[in-house]
């Protein structure tokens, strides 16, 4: 068989991916599918922001077959066992967890329902997950010996996405693919419509069969050669701006590294605080119509403290949207070219981790395209819905009304159609597992993908709860307190105290002398420097 010629124009994390994990998964057991060239433009420059991801990260690790422990030595990396969101109901400093692991009852879970017959005086999480109690602790969900602590924990990785772009590159070029650093001047088009070639400022035309564009936002195949319109989806979240900080440990260092991902609401959006080996990486998510520049740093500054102010600031952009297609002839668009949805949830590199896994699994080994596109585009389609729903229900529950912006995410025009008739069931029978099995609710809007999602689909996006399920959403949805006034209606004013299960409790009660701090782990196993404590966070 003759190898396929991809391209893939433009690195970062995206391209990287792609490359790394296509030649991996194509190209196995002495066979060459697939001959890849990643060309990347010295001219564009490297945007760097501490990055999050959610536990599917470990399958595009395992099939570029990277080791852990070497994985987090060359990404700065540390362990993200939760998000931790504070501010998010009311401006009072209260919080909650999305925690990454739970305990069920079996052959029945009734954990939800009876925490909603309870008082409440224990946070949902903690009555059903360790890693709530274990993350305010800066416990590291990894023992420093052999694992015999029960089921393991599920656990995710902060990286510096800059470093993680990188490894990937000398991984992948070591086993094969091509880089060209070289600006892509031309496109050349086939008559057919296609992409035939690319053309670079040093004179080189590099022609393919397929054509992967992670270009970023400026989408230089997928929009402007092949003119593949934005939808726009702001009208369900506001925010467009992050301001961006890294904040070092040496001469920073709060005391700890926290394993987990905070979010902080502030007054028009929320700050990200991702900790890494040797620094902290914040950004404030914004929205620039409540918020102006000034105001934004200087309220990530007043954040973060006084000492902030000797540190750099900038301003990233950004639009919440996705390409109405996103495979369209032999274009495929992945990352910020194909789609974006701020990050509250650190979809940002899942989004482009699915985009490979799914081009993996529908590859064409002929020329026959439109079957393979028609459902890469649907579940690419599907999943962008998802996970918009889910970040929507985040905003659209606060209880805030201190400034516009959380006055204006409250309103029924900000929530989507979708996430409202969700919302609405939930609101006569608290959430089950029978709910995911397809989230079409009654009153859910019977429009398309918006555009169709591709030509020929008018059916409306599906929920399938592929990254979501019923976990996440209750995490979420009682966090936020949701069922308060229903749950008394049900069950009536005089409720039992909230128990912790079990098997939490007896976990978390051998928990120290089986799992170390953190910050210890990283030093004892990752090499990382034991820094002295110079703030108070």
């Amino acid at each position: 068989m003759t190898p396929r010629n991809i391209v893939i124009v433009g690195g970062g994390s995206a391209g990287w991916m792609a490359a790394a994990y296509l030649d991996a998964s194509l190209n196995r057991n002495n066979r060459k599918v697939a001959e890849i060239t990643l060309v990347e433009s010295p001219e564009v420059p490297r945007i760097g922001v501490g990055e999050a991801t959610v536990p599917s990260i470990n399958h595009i690790l395992a099939v570029v077959g990277v080791n852990e422990h070497d994985f987090l030595r060359r990404v700065d990396g540390t362990f993200k066992q939760a998000i931790k969101y504070v501010n998010w109901l009311q401006n009072d400093g209260s919080s909650y967890y999305h925690p990454f692991n739970r305990f069920r009852e079996a052959p029945i879970d009734r954990t939800g329902k009876r925490w909603l017959m309870s008082d409440r005086s224990i946070p949902f999480a903690e009555t059903i997950s360790a890693q709530p109690v274990l993350c305010e602790n800066n416990i590291a969900p990894q023992m420093l010996g052999p694992w015999d602590f029960g089921p393991p924990l599920t656990y995710a990785y902060h990286m510096n996405a800059l470093k993680f772009a990188d490894y990937l590159c000398e991984i992948a070029t070591a086993r094969g693919v091509r880089h060209r650093i070289d600006h892509m001047v031309d496109v050349e088009m086939a008559e057919n419509g296609d992409i035939a070639a690319i053309r670079t400022k040093s004179g080189e035309r590099i022609a393919g069969d397929l054509f992967i564009d992670c270009t970023g936002f400026a989408a230089l195949l997928i929009e402007k050669k092949l003119d593949v319109k934005w939808i726009d989806s702001s009208q369900w979240l506001l925010c467009d701006r992050a301001v961006t900080m890294h904040v070092p440990h040496d001469p920073y260092y709060p005391g700890h590294i926290r394993p987990y991902t905070t979010a902080s609401a502030l007054s028009s959006g929320w700050v990200w605080e991702i900790p890494l080996q040797d620094k902290r990486s914040l950004g404030y998510v914004h929205s620039s119509a409540h918020l102006s520049e000034d105001q934004a740093h200087a309220e990530l500054h007043q954040f973060e403290g006084a000492h902030a102010d000797k540190l750099d600031s900038r301003v990233v952009h950004f639009k919440v949207g996705h390409r109405e297609q996103a495979w369209v002839r032999n274009c495929i668009a992945i990352g910020l070219a194909g789609s974006f949805i701020e990050p509250l949830e650190s979809t940002g590199l899942y989004l482009s981790d699915l985009a490979s896994v799914m081009l993996a699994e529908h590859f064409p080994y002929e020329n026959d395209y439109a079957p393979l596109a028609y459902r890469f585009n649907r579940i690419m389609a599907n999943r962008f819905y998802e996970i918009l729903d889910f970040i929507n229900l985040h905003y659209c529950l606060t209880r805030r009304t201190d400034t516009e912006f959380w006055r204006e995410v409250q309103r029924p025009e900000r929530i989507n159609d979708r996430l409202k008739a969700k919302l609405d069931y939930w609101r006569v029978k608290p959430p089950s597992q029978s709910d995911f099995e397809d989230q079409y609710f009654p009153g859910q809007s019977l429009s398309p993908l918006s555009s169709s999602g591709q030509l020929g689909d008018f059916r409306p996006p599906v929920d399938t709860a592929a990254i979501f399920g019923i976990d996440s959403h209750e995490a979420i949805l009682y966090g936020m307190d949701f069922l308060r006034d229903e749950s008394k209606q049900w069950f009536g004013e005089n409720l039992p105290k909230s128990q912790v299960a079990g098997s939490v409790a007896a976990r978390l009660q051998k928990a120290p002398n089986k799992l170390p701090p953190h910050d210890l782990w990283l030093q004892r196993v990752v090499g990382t420097p034991a820094y002295q404590k110079t703030i108070v966070r």
